[in-house]
């Protein structure tokens, strides 16, 4: 009778979700997960499927230019996972020892100019942002957007008249969307996520803006477990599929 009790008991803590994890997986808790704006419809998607997969698990973000966030956490806010638009900003994160392991490369994206539905600026080419009449978004350069578009206009041999420098690339597509500007510089991605507020411009500068985006667990992760097992499912088949649908190239 008394192992029969106590097996009961053992089932009941299970069933109340007592003295163990409450996924399969033996993930629990919170996953705190710092991402580039880019990465904000993707992994959203992501996070809700992570969910799914580990009932009590609660998939928490923080989208904003890769800059921002590494300065985030090397100031030391609480973080499991970083994903960032650039390996630059990576590196900054890892140099001050906030990374466990290597970063892993798990998307690229390139850039594509965006102007508003119906291209009221008549906009075709990299060549407009030097138009001192154009309306322009670009993020600033210390954001990974930025970056690559100043090494497309240094390739293009084109001077930039920006009207407006965003910290990340979202608040760029914002302008597009809402009509403020002629044109910016965004990511394939962000095109397609605007659907049919916004027009994608193809430019042969643009293989010269292909970023890689790497993603790591933190060293101070509030939960280490949590943090591994979303990185894994980012890189699982799962996570590949749902980046190529959202327009991001394979690394």
């Amino acid at each position: 009778m008394l192992r029969t009790a106590c097996a009961l008991a053992v089932v009941a803590a299970s069933l109340a979700g007592c003295g163990g994890a409450d996924s399969p997986s033996g993930v629990s808790g919170d996953v705190t997960v710092f991402a580039a704006a880019s990465l904000t419809e993707t992994f959203t998607r992501l996070g809700k499927e992570f969910e799914t997969a580990n009932p009590g698990v609660r998939v928490r973000f923080n989208f904003a230019g890769s800059s921002a966030l590494a300065q985030q956490i090397n100031q030391g806010a609480p973080a499991d996972v970083f994903a960032s638009a650039a390996p630059a900003n990576m590196t900054q994160v890892g140099d001050a020892g906030g990374i466990t392991g290597t970063p892993v490369v798990f998307a690229r994206n390139k850039l594509r100019i965006a102007v508003p539905a119906g291209n009221p600026g008549r906009v075709s080419g990299l060549a407009d942002f030097g138009v001192a009449e154009a309306r322009i978004a670009l993020c600033a350069e210390q954001v990974p957007c930025g970056a690559a578009a100043r090494k497309a206009f240094e390739a293009a041999g084109v001077t930039p008249r920006a009207d407006t420098l965003e910290q990340d690339v979202k608040a760029v597509l914002t302008k597009v969307r809402l009509g403020e500007v002629d044109a910016a510089l965004v990511y394939q991605t962000d095109v397609r996520a605007a659907g049919d507020e916004v027009e994608g411009i193809s430019f042969p500068e643009a293989d010269k803006t292909v970023n890689d985006y790497p993603i790591a667990p933190l060293a101070k992760a509030p939960n280490a477990v949590g943090a591994q097992a979303f990185v894994d499912y980012v890189r699982s088949d799962r996570g590949r599929a749902a980046l190529a649908e959202a327009g991001f190239d394979s690394p």
